[in-house]
């Protein structure tokens, strides 16, 4: 599926820039996502002593990055905030995140981490303008393995006028597993515009699978029933353990290829309202 740009406003765009790291630019916000800024063959750390390799550099550096409104952050890995984003981001920046997450930033000097609950909801406002974050149910691992790892999040960003109702609805997944806490973000918002999944089948010490695959990724456009998927984080690092391949085939498989668009690094996808 191509992104067509018929209806959009100039420059509302995601670009994908490598593993889980988007800028998304809707209603005049800049907002980046789960910056990771490693180059190729270096490592990013997973806690517990675990470490991965990057395989693939990212489309930009982060001196090149557009002035920023904020960032929304699904957990706190090295393959999602790691030392260069920390080195190099403004400590004012606004950081939406897990409350684990922000209390940790806001030790390190990011003053501006904001911690949400599953649900709650928190606003960035420009003028008459304001895109809504709201936190989005996520489990990085089954059952009681989730205590080992960080707590995660997806994230709704609902883009449009302050006080009337939004122009676009964008639901980043996070580093999630299919649970029961994903079908109800189908129920609760049944008109999601675009969706960016995060794949790749990620198994920790080669046993744990702690991100979706391409069956569960494929199973996740179902539930979720976005109108348009970007798939991400699937072949950045040495962790991920199914390719792209396998969601290609299982969306093929379902009869969904219409509804993803596979952006190359460095590719913009227009944002286009599907519902509304």
């Amino acid at each position: 599926m191509t992104g067509d740009t018929a209806g959009a406003r100039p420059g509302n765009s995601v670009t994908f820039v490598g593993n889980a790291t988007t800028i998304i630019r809707c209603g005049g916000f800049t907002l980046l996502t789960d910056p990771n800024f490693l180059r190729r063959g270096e490592r990013a750390h997973l806690g517990y002593g675990i470490t991965t390799t990057r395989l693939r550099d990212p489309a930009l550096t982060v001196d090149e990055l557009p002035d920023l409104d904020g960032v929304v952050l699904s957990h706190l890995h090295e393959d999602h905030w790691d030392r260069v984003a920390e080195r190099n981001l403004e400590r004012n920046l606004p950081i939406l995140t897990t409350g684990a997450a922000a209390r940790t930033l806001r030790a390190r000097g990011f003053g501006q981490a904001i911690g949400l609950r599953t649900w709650q909801p928190h606003e960035l406002v420009k003028g008459d303008r304001m895109v809504r974050v709201t936190a989005m149910p996520g489990r990085h691992a089954p059952g009681q393995l989730r205590r080992l790892l960080p707590p995660v999040m997806g994230s709704l960003l609902e883009f449009g006028p302050r006080g009337g109702p939004p122009d676009l609805r964008l639901y980043i997944s996070g580093d999630t597993l299919m649970y029961d806490g994903i079908a109800e973000i189908g129920r609760r918002y049944p008109d999601i515009d675009v969706g960016i999944v995060h794949l790749g089948g990620t198994r920790l010490m080669g046993l744990l699978t702690v991100t979706m695959d391409g069956r569960q990724g494929a199973e996740w456009l179902e539930t979720v029933r976005c109108a348009t998927a970007i798939p991400v984080h699937y072949d950045d690092y040495t962790v991920m353990k199914s390719p792209l391949s396998d969601f290609e085939r299982e969306v093929e498989r379902r009869g969904l290829e219409g509804r993803v668009r596979y952006l190359r690094r460095g590719e913009q996808f227009q944002l286009v309202p599907a519902h509304h």
